[in-house]
């Protein structure tokens, strides 16, 4: 008898049902209350009439405030006018916990004010519609790795090294030793492929940025894999499917959710092969757009925003210099200027969403590129080790999970898509 909101739209007409939830909005109307009652899988229409809920349940409901918790017993009604259709006649109502004072959250609040309510503002039944996609999204992620033969690794957050760069690390007094937060997993997961062959991460990675860009947050989640015997294409090819299915997977298992938001992810941008070219192409093409930039130079939000326009299915940039890419990446054999790497941009303007590369596997070449970086190869002893013991070509990749979100669902920023939203200025609530 008892169900959630998401099993009551999909009962029968008729049937009697009980729900514990929290009122997310109240009307009145004469002798009549309307309360949308909302818990973790959606919000239904609960209607509370005399001569139908008995006395005492129809005062309780007209006396209890937003974000009163209730238990509600009641007959399913199949009425069009109501949301998504369904309707609970109100038979009883009890009282779980009752809300003390008004609820601070109310309509037309600035965006400051309601990251400051973040705490309650994510009760919100399209933020937590949102929240639903999010989850289905990863859900899909590890189906498509479980489907591959990928292993699910958990590497430190404690790291003694930078993988992408000093200037974005946070720095953290460990025992009164100088380490930092993770900005990638990316070495754990090359030391792990000599004992599993292809292993895959889900966890959040730090970058101390302040830039404060719709596609930037300094505590995100990251998607990672890498895999032994991988070269170039066999790279383009994992990635470009895992981003295909994980796009029509989500809509596949969000259908529900995407109807309270009013949203539709297009997946027909994933239909079809993925657009590739080389940097020099996108330099050419920035150039075109009245875009000059020296070659080398990484691009920027906005570089990547004007690439991705110009495509209506997401592109790959590959091969970027050297200078513009970390250590670790394999230089091409056919083009020293050049590493063998790729960054996977999202149509419409949204830029990168996945950073990629085939790693260096020649001990000297490695050594070799840590010294032109300016780097003490001591500090990253251990990483050197896998090129002494049986080292084979591989490569990796990093997919935010943010940023995918914020493509797919048309967001205005990442901050959306983050339950607490992590940026240079909020670490609150």
């Amino acid at each position: 008898m008892r169900k959630t909101v998401a099993e009551v739209l999909d009962s029968e007409e008729g049937a009697e049902v009980e729900l514990f939830g929290w009122i997310w909005n109240k009307r009145e109307h004469g002798k009549l209350v309307f309360v949308d009652l909302r818990d973790g899988t959606g919000v239904v229409q609960v209607a509370a009439k005399a001569g139908t809920t008995d006395q005492q349940s129809l005062e309780l409901l007209k006396h209890l405030g937003r974000e009163s918790a209730v238990k509600v017993s009641g007959i399913v009604v199949r009425d069009p006018r109501a949301p998504f259709g369904v309707e609970v006649r109100c038979l009883r109502a009890e009282k779980v916990s009752e809300s003390i004072g008004d609820f601070p959250l109310r309509k037309g609040m600035g965006a400051k004010a309601l990251y400051d309510l973040r705490h309650l503002h994510i009760r919100s039944p399209k933020l937590a519609a949102l929240m639903r996609i999010r989850s289905n999204l990863i859900w899909s992620v590890h189906e498509f790795f479980r489907s591959r033969g990928f292993v699910e690794v958990h590497c430190p957050t404690f790291i003694t090294a930078a993988v992408e760069g000093g200037a974005t690390l946070f720095e953290v007094n460990y025992f009164g030793k100088k380490v930092y937060l993770t900005q990638s997993v990316q070495f754990y997961q090359e030391a792990a492929i000599y004992a599993l062959g292809k292993v895959y991460s889900v966890q959040p990675s730090f970058r101390a940025e302040k830039s404060r860009t719709p596609r930037h947050l300094t505590e995100f989640w990251h998607v990672e894999a890498e895999m032994a015997y991988a070269d170039l294409e066999t790279l383009l090819r994992t990635i470009e499917d895992l981003v295909r299915y994980v796009v029509k997977r989500t809509a596949e298992l969000s259908e529900r959710e995407l109807r309270i938001l009013g949203k539709k992810i297009r997946v027909e941008e994933v239909d079809g092969p993925f657009y590739r070219i080389r940097y020099s192409e996108a330099l050419d093409l920035l150039r075109r757009k009245g875009k000059e930039l020296p070659w080398g130079s990484d691009f920027g939000a906005e570089e990547e925003r004007i690439v991705s326009s110009e495509f209506e299915r997401p592109v790959f940039v590959t091969h970027y210099p050297k200078e513009a890419k970390a250590f670790y990446h394999k230089v091409d054999p056919e083009d020293s200027r050049v590493t063998l790497s790729a960054d996977l941009l999202a149509p419409r303007g949204n830029g990168e969403i996945v950073g990629s590369g085939v790693r260096i596997d020649d001990l000297e070449e490695l050594l070799q590129r840590i010294r032109e970086n300016g780097l003490n190869p001591e500090d990253y002893a251990w990483y050197v080790d896998l090129r002494k013991y049986g080292s084979v070509p591989h490569a990796g990749f990093g997919m935010g999970v943010e940023r995918v979100l914020k493509w797919i669902l048309d967001l205005p920023s990442v901050r959306v898509a983050a339950l607490f939203p992590r940026t240079p200025t909020r670490t609150y609530p």
